[in-house]
């Protein structure tokens, strides 16, 4: 639960060597540039050394030629490879434009295809016509119009049978629509047309007027082959000439995107006169390493100072944990990273998170199930999901068969326990007499979490020296002792018959923490060293708090009742698989089997994703609440990701 050891770095040299710093600064891909004006408040005299990134154009328009491509360039070392802008910009110009020539041939022939095929298409609706079209085209007093009608529309044309104008020559038909042409007279062309787009009659273009629409078939249909042939020669001419220049391609790829990410160095960097000046961050392991590289240049003086002595500029933070907690980080990074000298809290939802999932997933066979989904998520997609779903299914495997559980099937494992010296299996969830047991042992569980966030909470105000919120604070101290004295209190009486809620124990450990709760604020002043630790009005600031500490009460006893759905998704699991069975026994036969197996596949997505959510639901609201605020910002080093 840490996250690792930071140095603030701070780098003066000459301008002419500014471009071997960056360099080593991009190829250590731990270095996390910051802004001058953090470390350096007189700035003045100091310029920018570049306002815009210089790759960026050269680079977006290789990228977005090689896109049109759909061939893939994977990013590759290219730290031997040292171009000079200029011939990477005419590398990036020169592969553009003969790539995107090579496109536009491949997309012409590609249209005339699409063209053809259309045309195709519409005249085989008019292969009856044994004329040319342009002779129905042309005609002085009459116009033809070529297209399609609903075939719904078609039963309408009666109510024009007194126009004898008003008729429609069939050619074709499909599912939805007649083909065919309509003729009008040229004095009444308009008013014929307004008849027929009232029946939705769609008008078609016919190509090549010159030709009967047979004719225009029988053409077409040899003109195809050519053009088909014709994309697929220009497909080809792409495909080798990305092959013949492949390695040139990625390496001056790669070369532009390392650059364009290093300029983001430069980008940061000040000028005065003729020396510059960069600032950032490293993990002190890298330090020795950076050092020692920078240290080669000439002129470039280095000062190095503990990320610890530079809290007032917000060092980033990167998290560190062991192999089992690092993929919850992922939901850390969701809440927000830890400050600096905050606890990072992802070995602790790592360990609580997959506890409440296995116990609310509980099932042998389902757990398994789910394991070896989230290793395939992982495995071949990279969800990062996956890799928290594996321990989680592990764990409902472990809960699963402490009660018995298997695929919904609640005796299966009862042989295994009678050997193992057991009468029965050690919790059976669907006896109604360890109902109370199961969900007074999830508010247990609760309450124990509650309180390990609690001291947390006072670990990390400590090391942040903030000693009023760790003492007085809802989940300082006084809280901790509020909250167990009263839960405790409160168990005693009513579950173990003991009698100790008298007035000492309710004075000394309820009622008094409660009022140093009540007076947090003006004691965290006092004892933080405040001057005006006092608040303006205590008569204000008591009835204001009066309204506050209902709110802090209620919010003791809701953090606390929300454990309640740990429990009662353990009834429920049961309870839907018990459905199951019923409605499988109720089918029988072949259809019992069928209805066990898909039952469990439902219950087994929906509960994943319910449990999933509702299990970080309570980490988010009820535990993390508590201690962690997720306001640092996260070490982002310039890197270039190689595949």
């Amino acid at each position: 639960m840490a996250v690792s050891s930071m140095q603030a770095v701070n780098i003066i040299g000459l301008v002419d060597y500014i471009d071997e710093v960056i360099t080593v600064l991009g190829e250590s891909g731990a270095f996390h540039p910051d802004e001058v004006g953090l470390f350096y408040k007189d700035l003045s005299g100091f310029t920018h050394l570049q306002s815009k990134n210089s790759y960026a154009e050269p680079l977006t328009n290789l990228k977005a030629a090689l896109n049109l491509t759909k061939r893939k360039f994977p990013l590759v070392d290219v730290s031997d490879f040292s171009p000079s802008f200029e011939e990477l910009e005419s590398f990036s110009a020169t592969t553009t434009a003969q790539i995107d020539s090579l496109i536009e041939a491949r997309a012409q022939a590609e249209a005339q295809l699409e063209d053809a095929r259309r045309d195709l298409n519409t005249a085989e609706h008019f292969a009856g016509l044994d004329v040319e079209i342009q002779e129905l085209v042309k005609m002085q007093y009459t116009k033809a119009r070529f297209g399609r009608l609903p075939k719904d529309s078609m039963q309408k044309l009666d109510a024009y049978k007194d126009n004898d104008f008003v008729d429609f020559a069939v050619c074709t038909e499909d599912k939805t629509h007649f083909w065919g042409v309509y003729f009008a007279p040229k004095d009444r062309a308009k008013e014929i047309d307004r008849i027929f787009d009232g029946l939705y009659f769609e008008r078609t273009e016919l190509a090549r007027e010159n030709e009967t629409p047979k004719e225009t078939v029988a053409a077409l249909k040899k003109e195809i082959p050519q053009l088909e042939k014709k994309v697929k020669e220009a497909k080809k001419q792409i495909d080798r000439y990305l092959d013949e220049n492949k390695e040139r391609i990625t390496r001056n790829l790669s070369k532009l995107e390392e650059l364009y990410l290093y300029s983001g160095i430069r980008s940061k960097a000040l000028q005065h006169g003729s020396s510059f000046i960069i600032v950032g961050w490293i993990p002190s392991e890298n330090q020795k390493a950076l050092q020692k590289r920078l240290k080669k240049i000439r002129s470039v003086e280095l000062d190095f100072s503990d990320a610890k002595n530079e809290m007032d500029k917000n060092p980033p933070v990167k998290l560190k944990n062991c192999k089992f907690a690092k993929p919850f980080e992922y939901y850390t990074e969701m809440y927000g990273v830890p400050k600096y000298i905050e606890i990072d809290p992802t070995l602790f939802v790592s360990i609580t998170y997959v506890l409440i999932f296995g116990i609310m997933f509980a099932d042998l066979g389902q757990g398994l199930c789910l394991s070896i989904a989230g290793l395939l998520m992982w495995k071949l997609k990279k969800m990062k999901i996956g890799k928290i779903l594996f321990p989680c299914g592990i764990s409902a495997m472990v809960f699963g068969t402490l009660f018995g559980s298997v695929f919904g099937f609640e005796t299966l494992l009862d042989p295994l326990f009678r050997l193992a010296g057991f009468k029965e299996k050690p919790i059976e969830v669907m006896a109604s007499q360890n109902t109370n047991f199961i969900i007074m042992g999830a508010i247990g569980l609760g309450i124990v979490l509650l309180v390990l966030a609690m001291c947390l909470n006072v670990y990390t105000s400590f090391r942040q020296r903030n000693f009023g919120r760790a003492l007085f604070g809802t989940s300082g101290v006084a809280g901790i002792v509020f909250y167990g004295s009263l839960v405790f209190g409160l168990v005693a009486e009513i579950f173990l018959g003991m009698h100790v809620m008298t007035l000492p124990y309710i004075l000394g450990l309820i009622v008094f923490p409660f009022i140093l709760i009540f007076f947090a604020e003006p004691l965290s002043n006092l004892v933080n060293g405040e001057k005006d630790w006092q608040p303006e009005s205590w008569l204000g600031y008591i009835v204001e708090n009066l309204f506050e500490s209902i709110e802090v009460l209620l919010g003791y006893v809701t953090n606390t009742m929300s454990f309640l759905r740990v429990g009662a998704f353990v009834l429920v699991h049961a309870g839907m698989m018990l459905v199951v069975f019923v409605l499988a026994q109720t089918a029988g036969g072949f259809w019992y089997w069928m209805i066990v197996v898909l039952g469990n596949v439902l219950v087994m997505v929906l509960e994943a994703l319910l449990v999933a959510i509702q299990v970080l639901r309570l980490e988010f609201y009820e535990m993390f609440s508590r201690f962690y605020s997720g306001e640092g910002r996260p070490f982002e080093p310039i890197r270039i990701a190689l595949d």
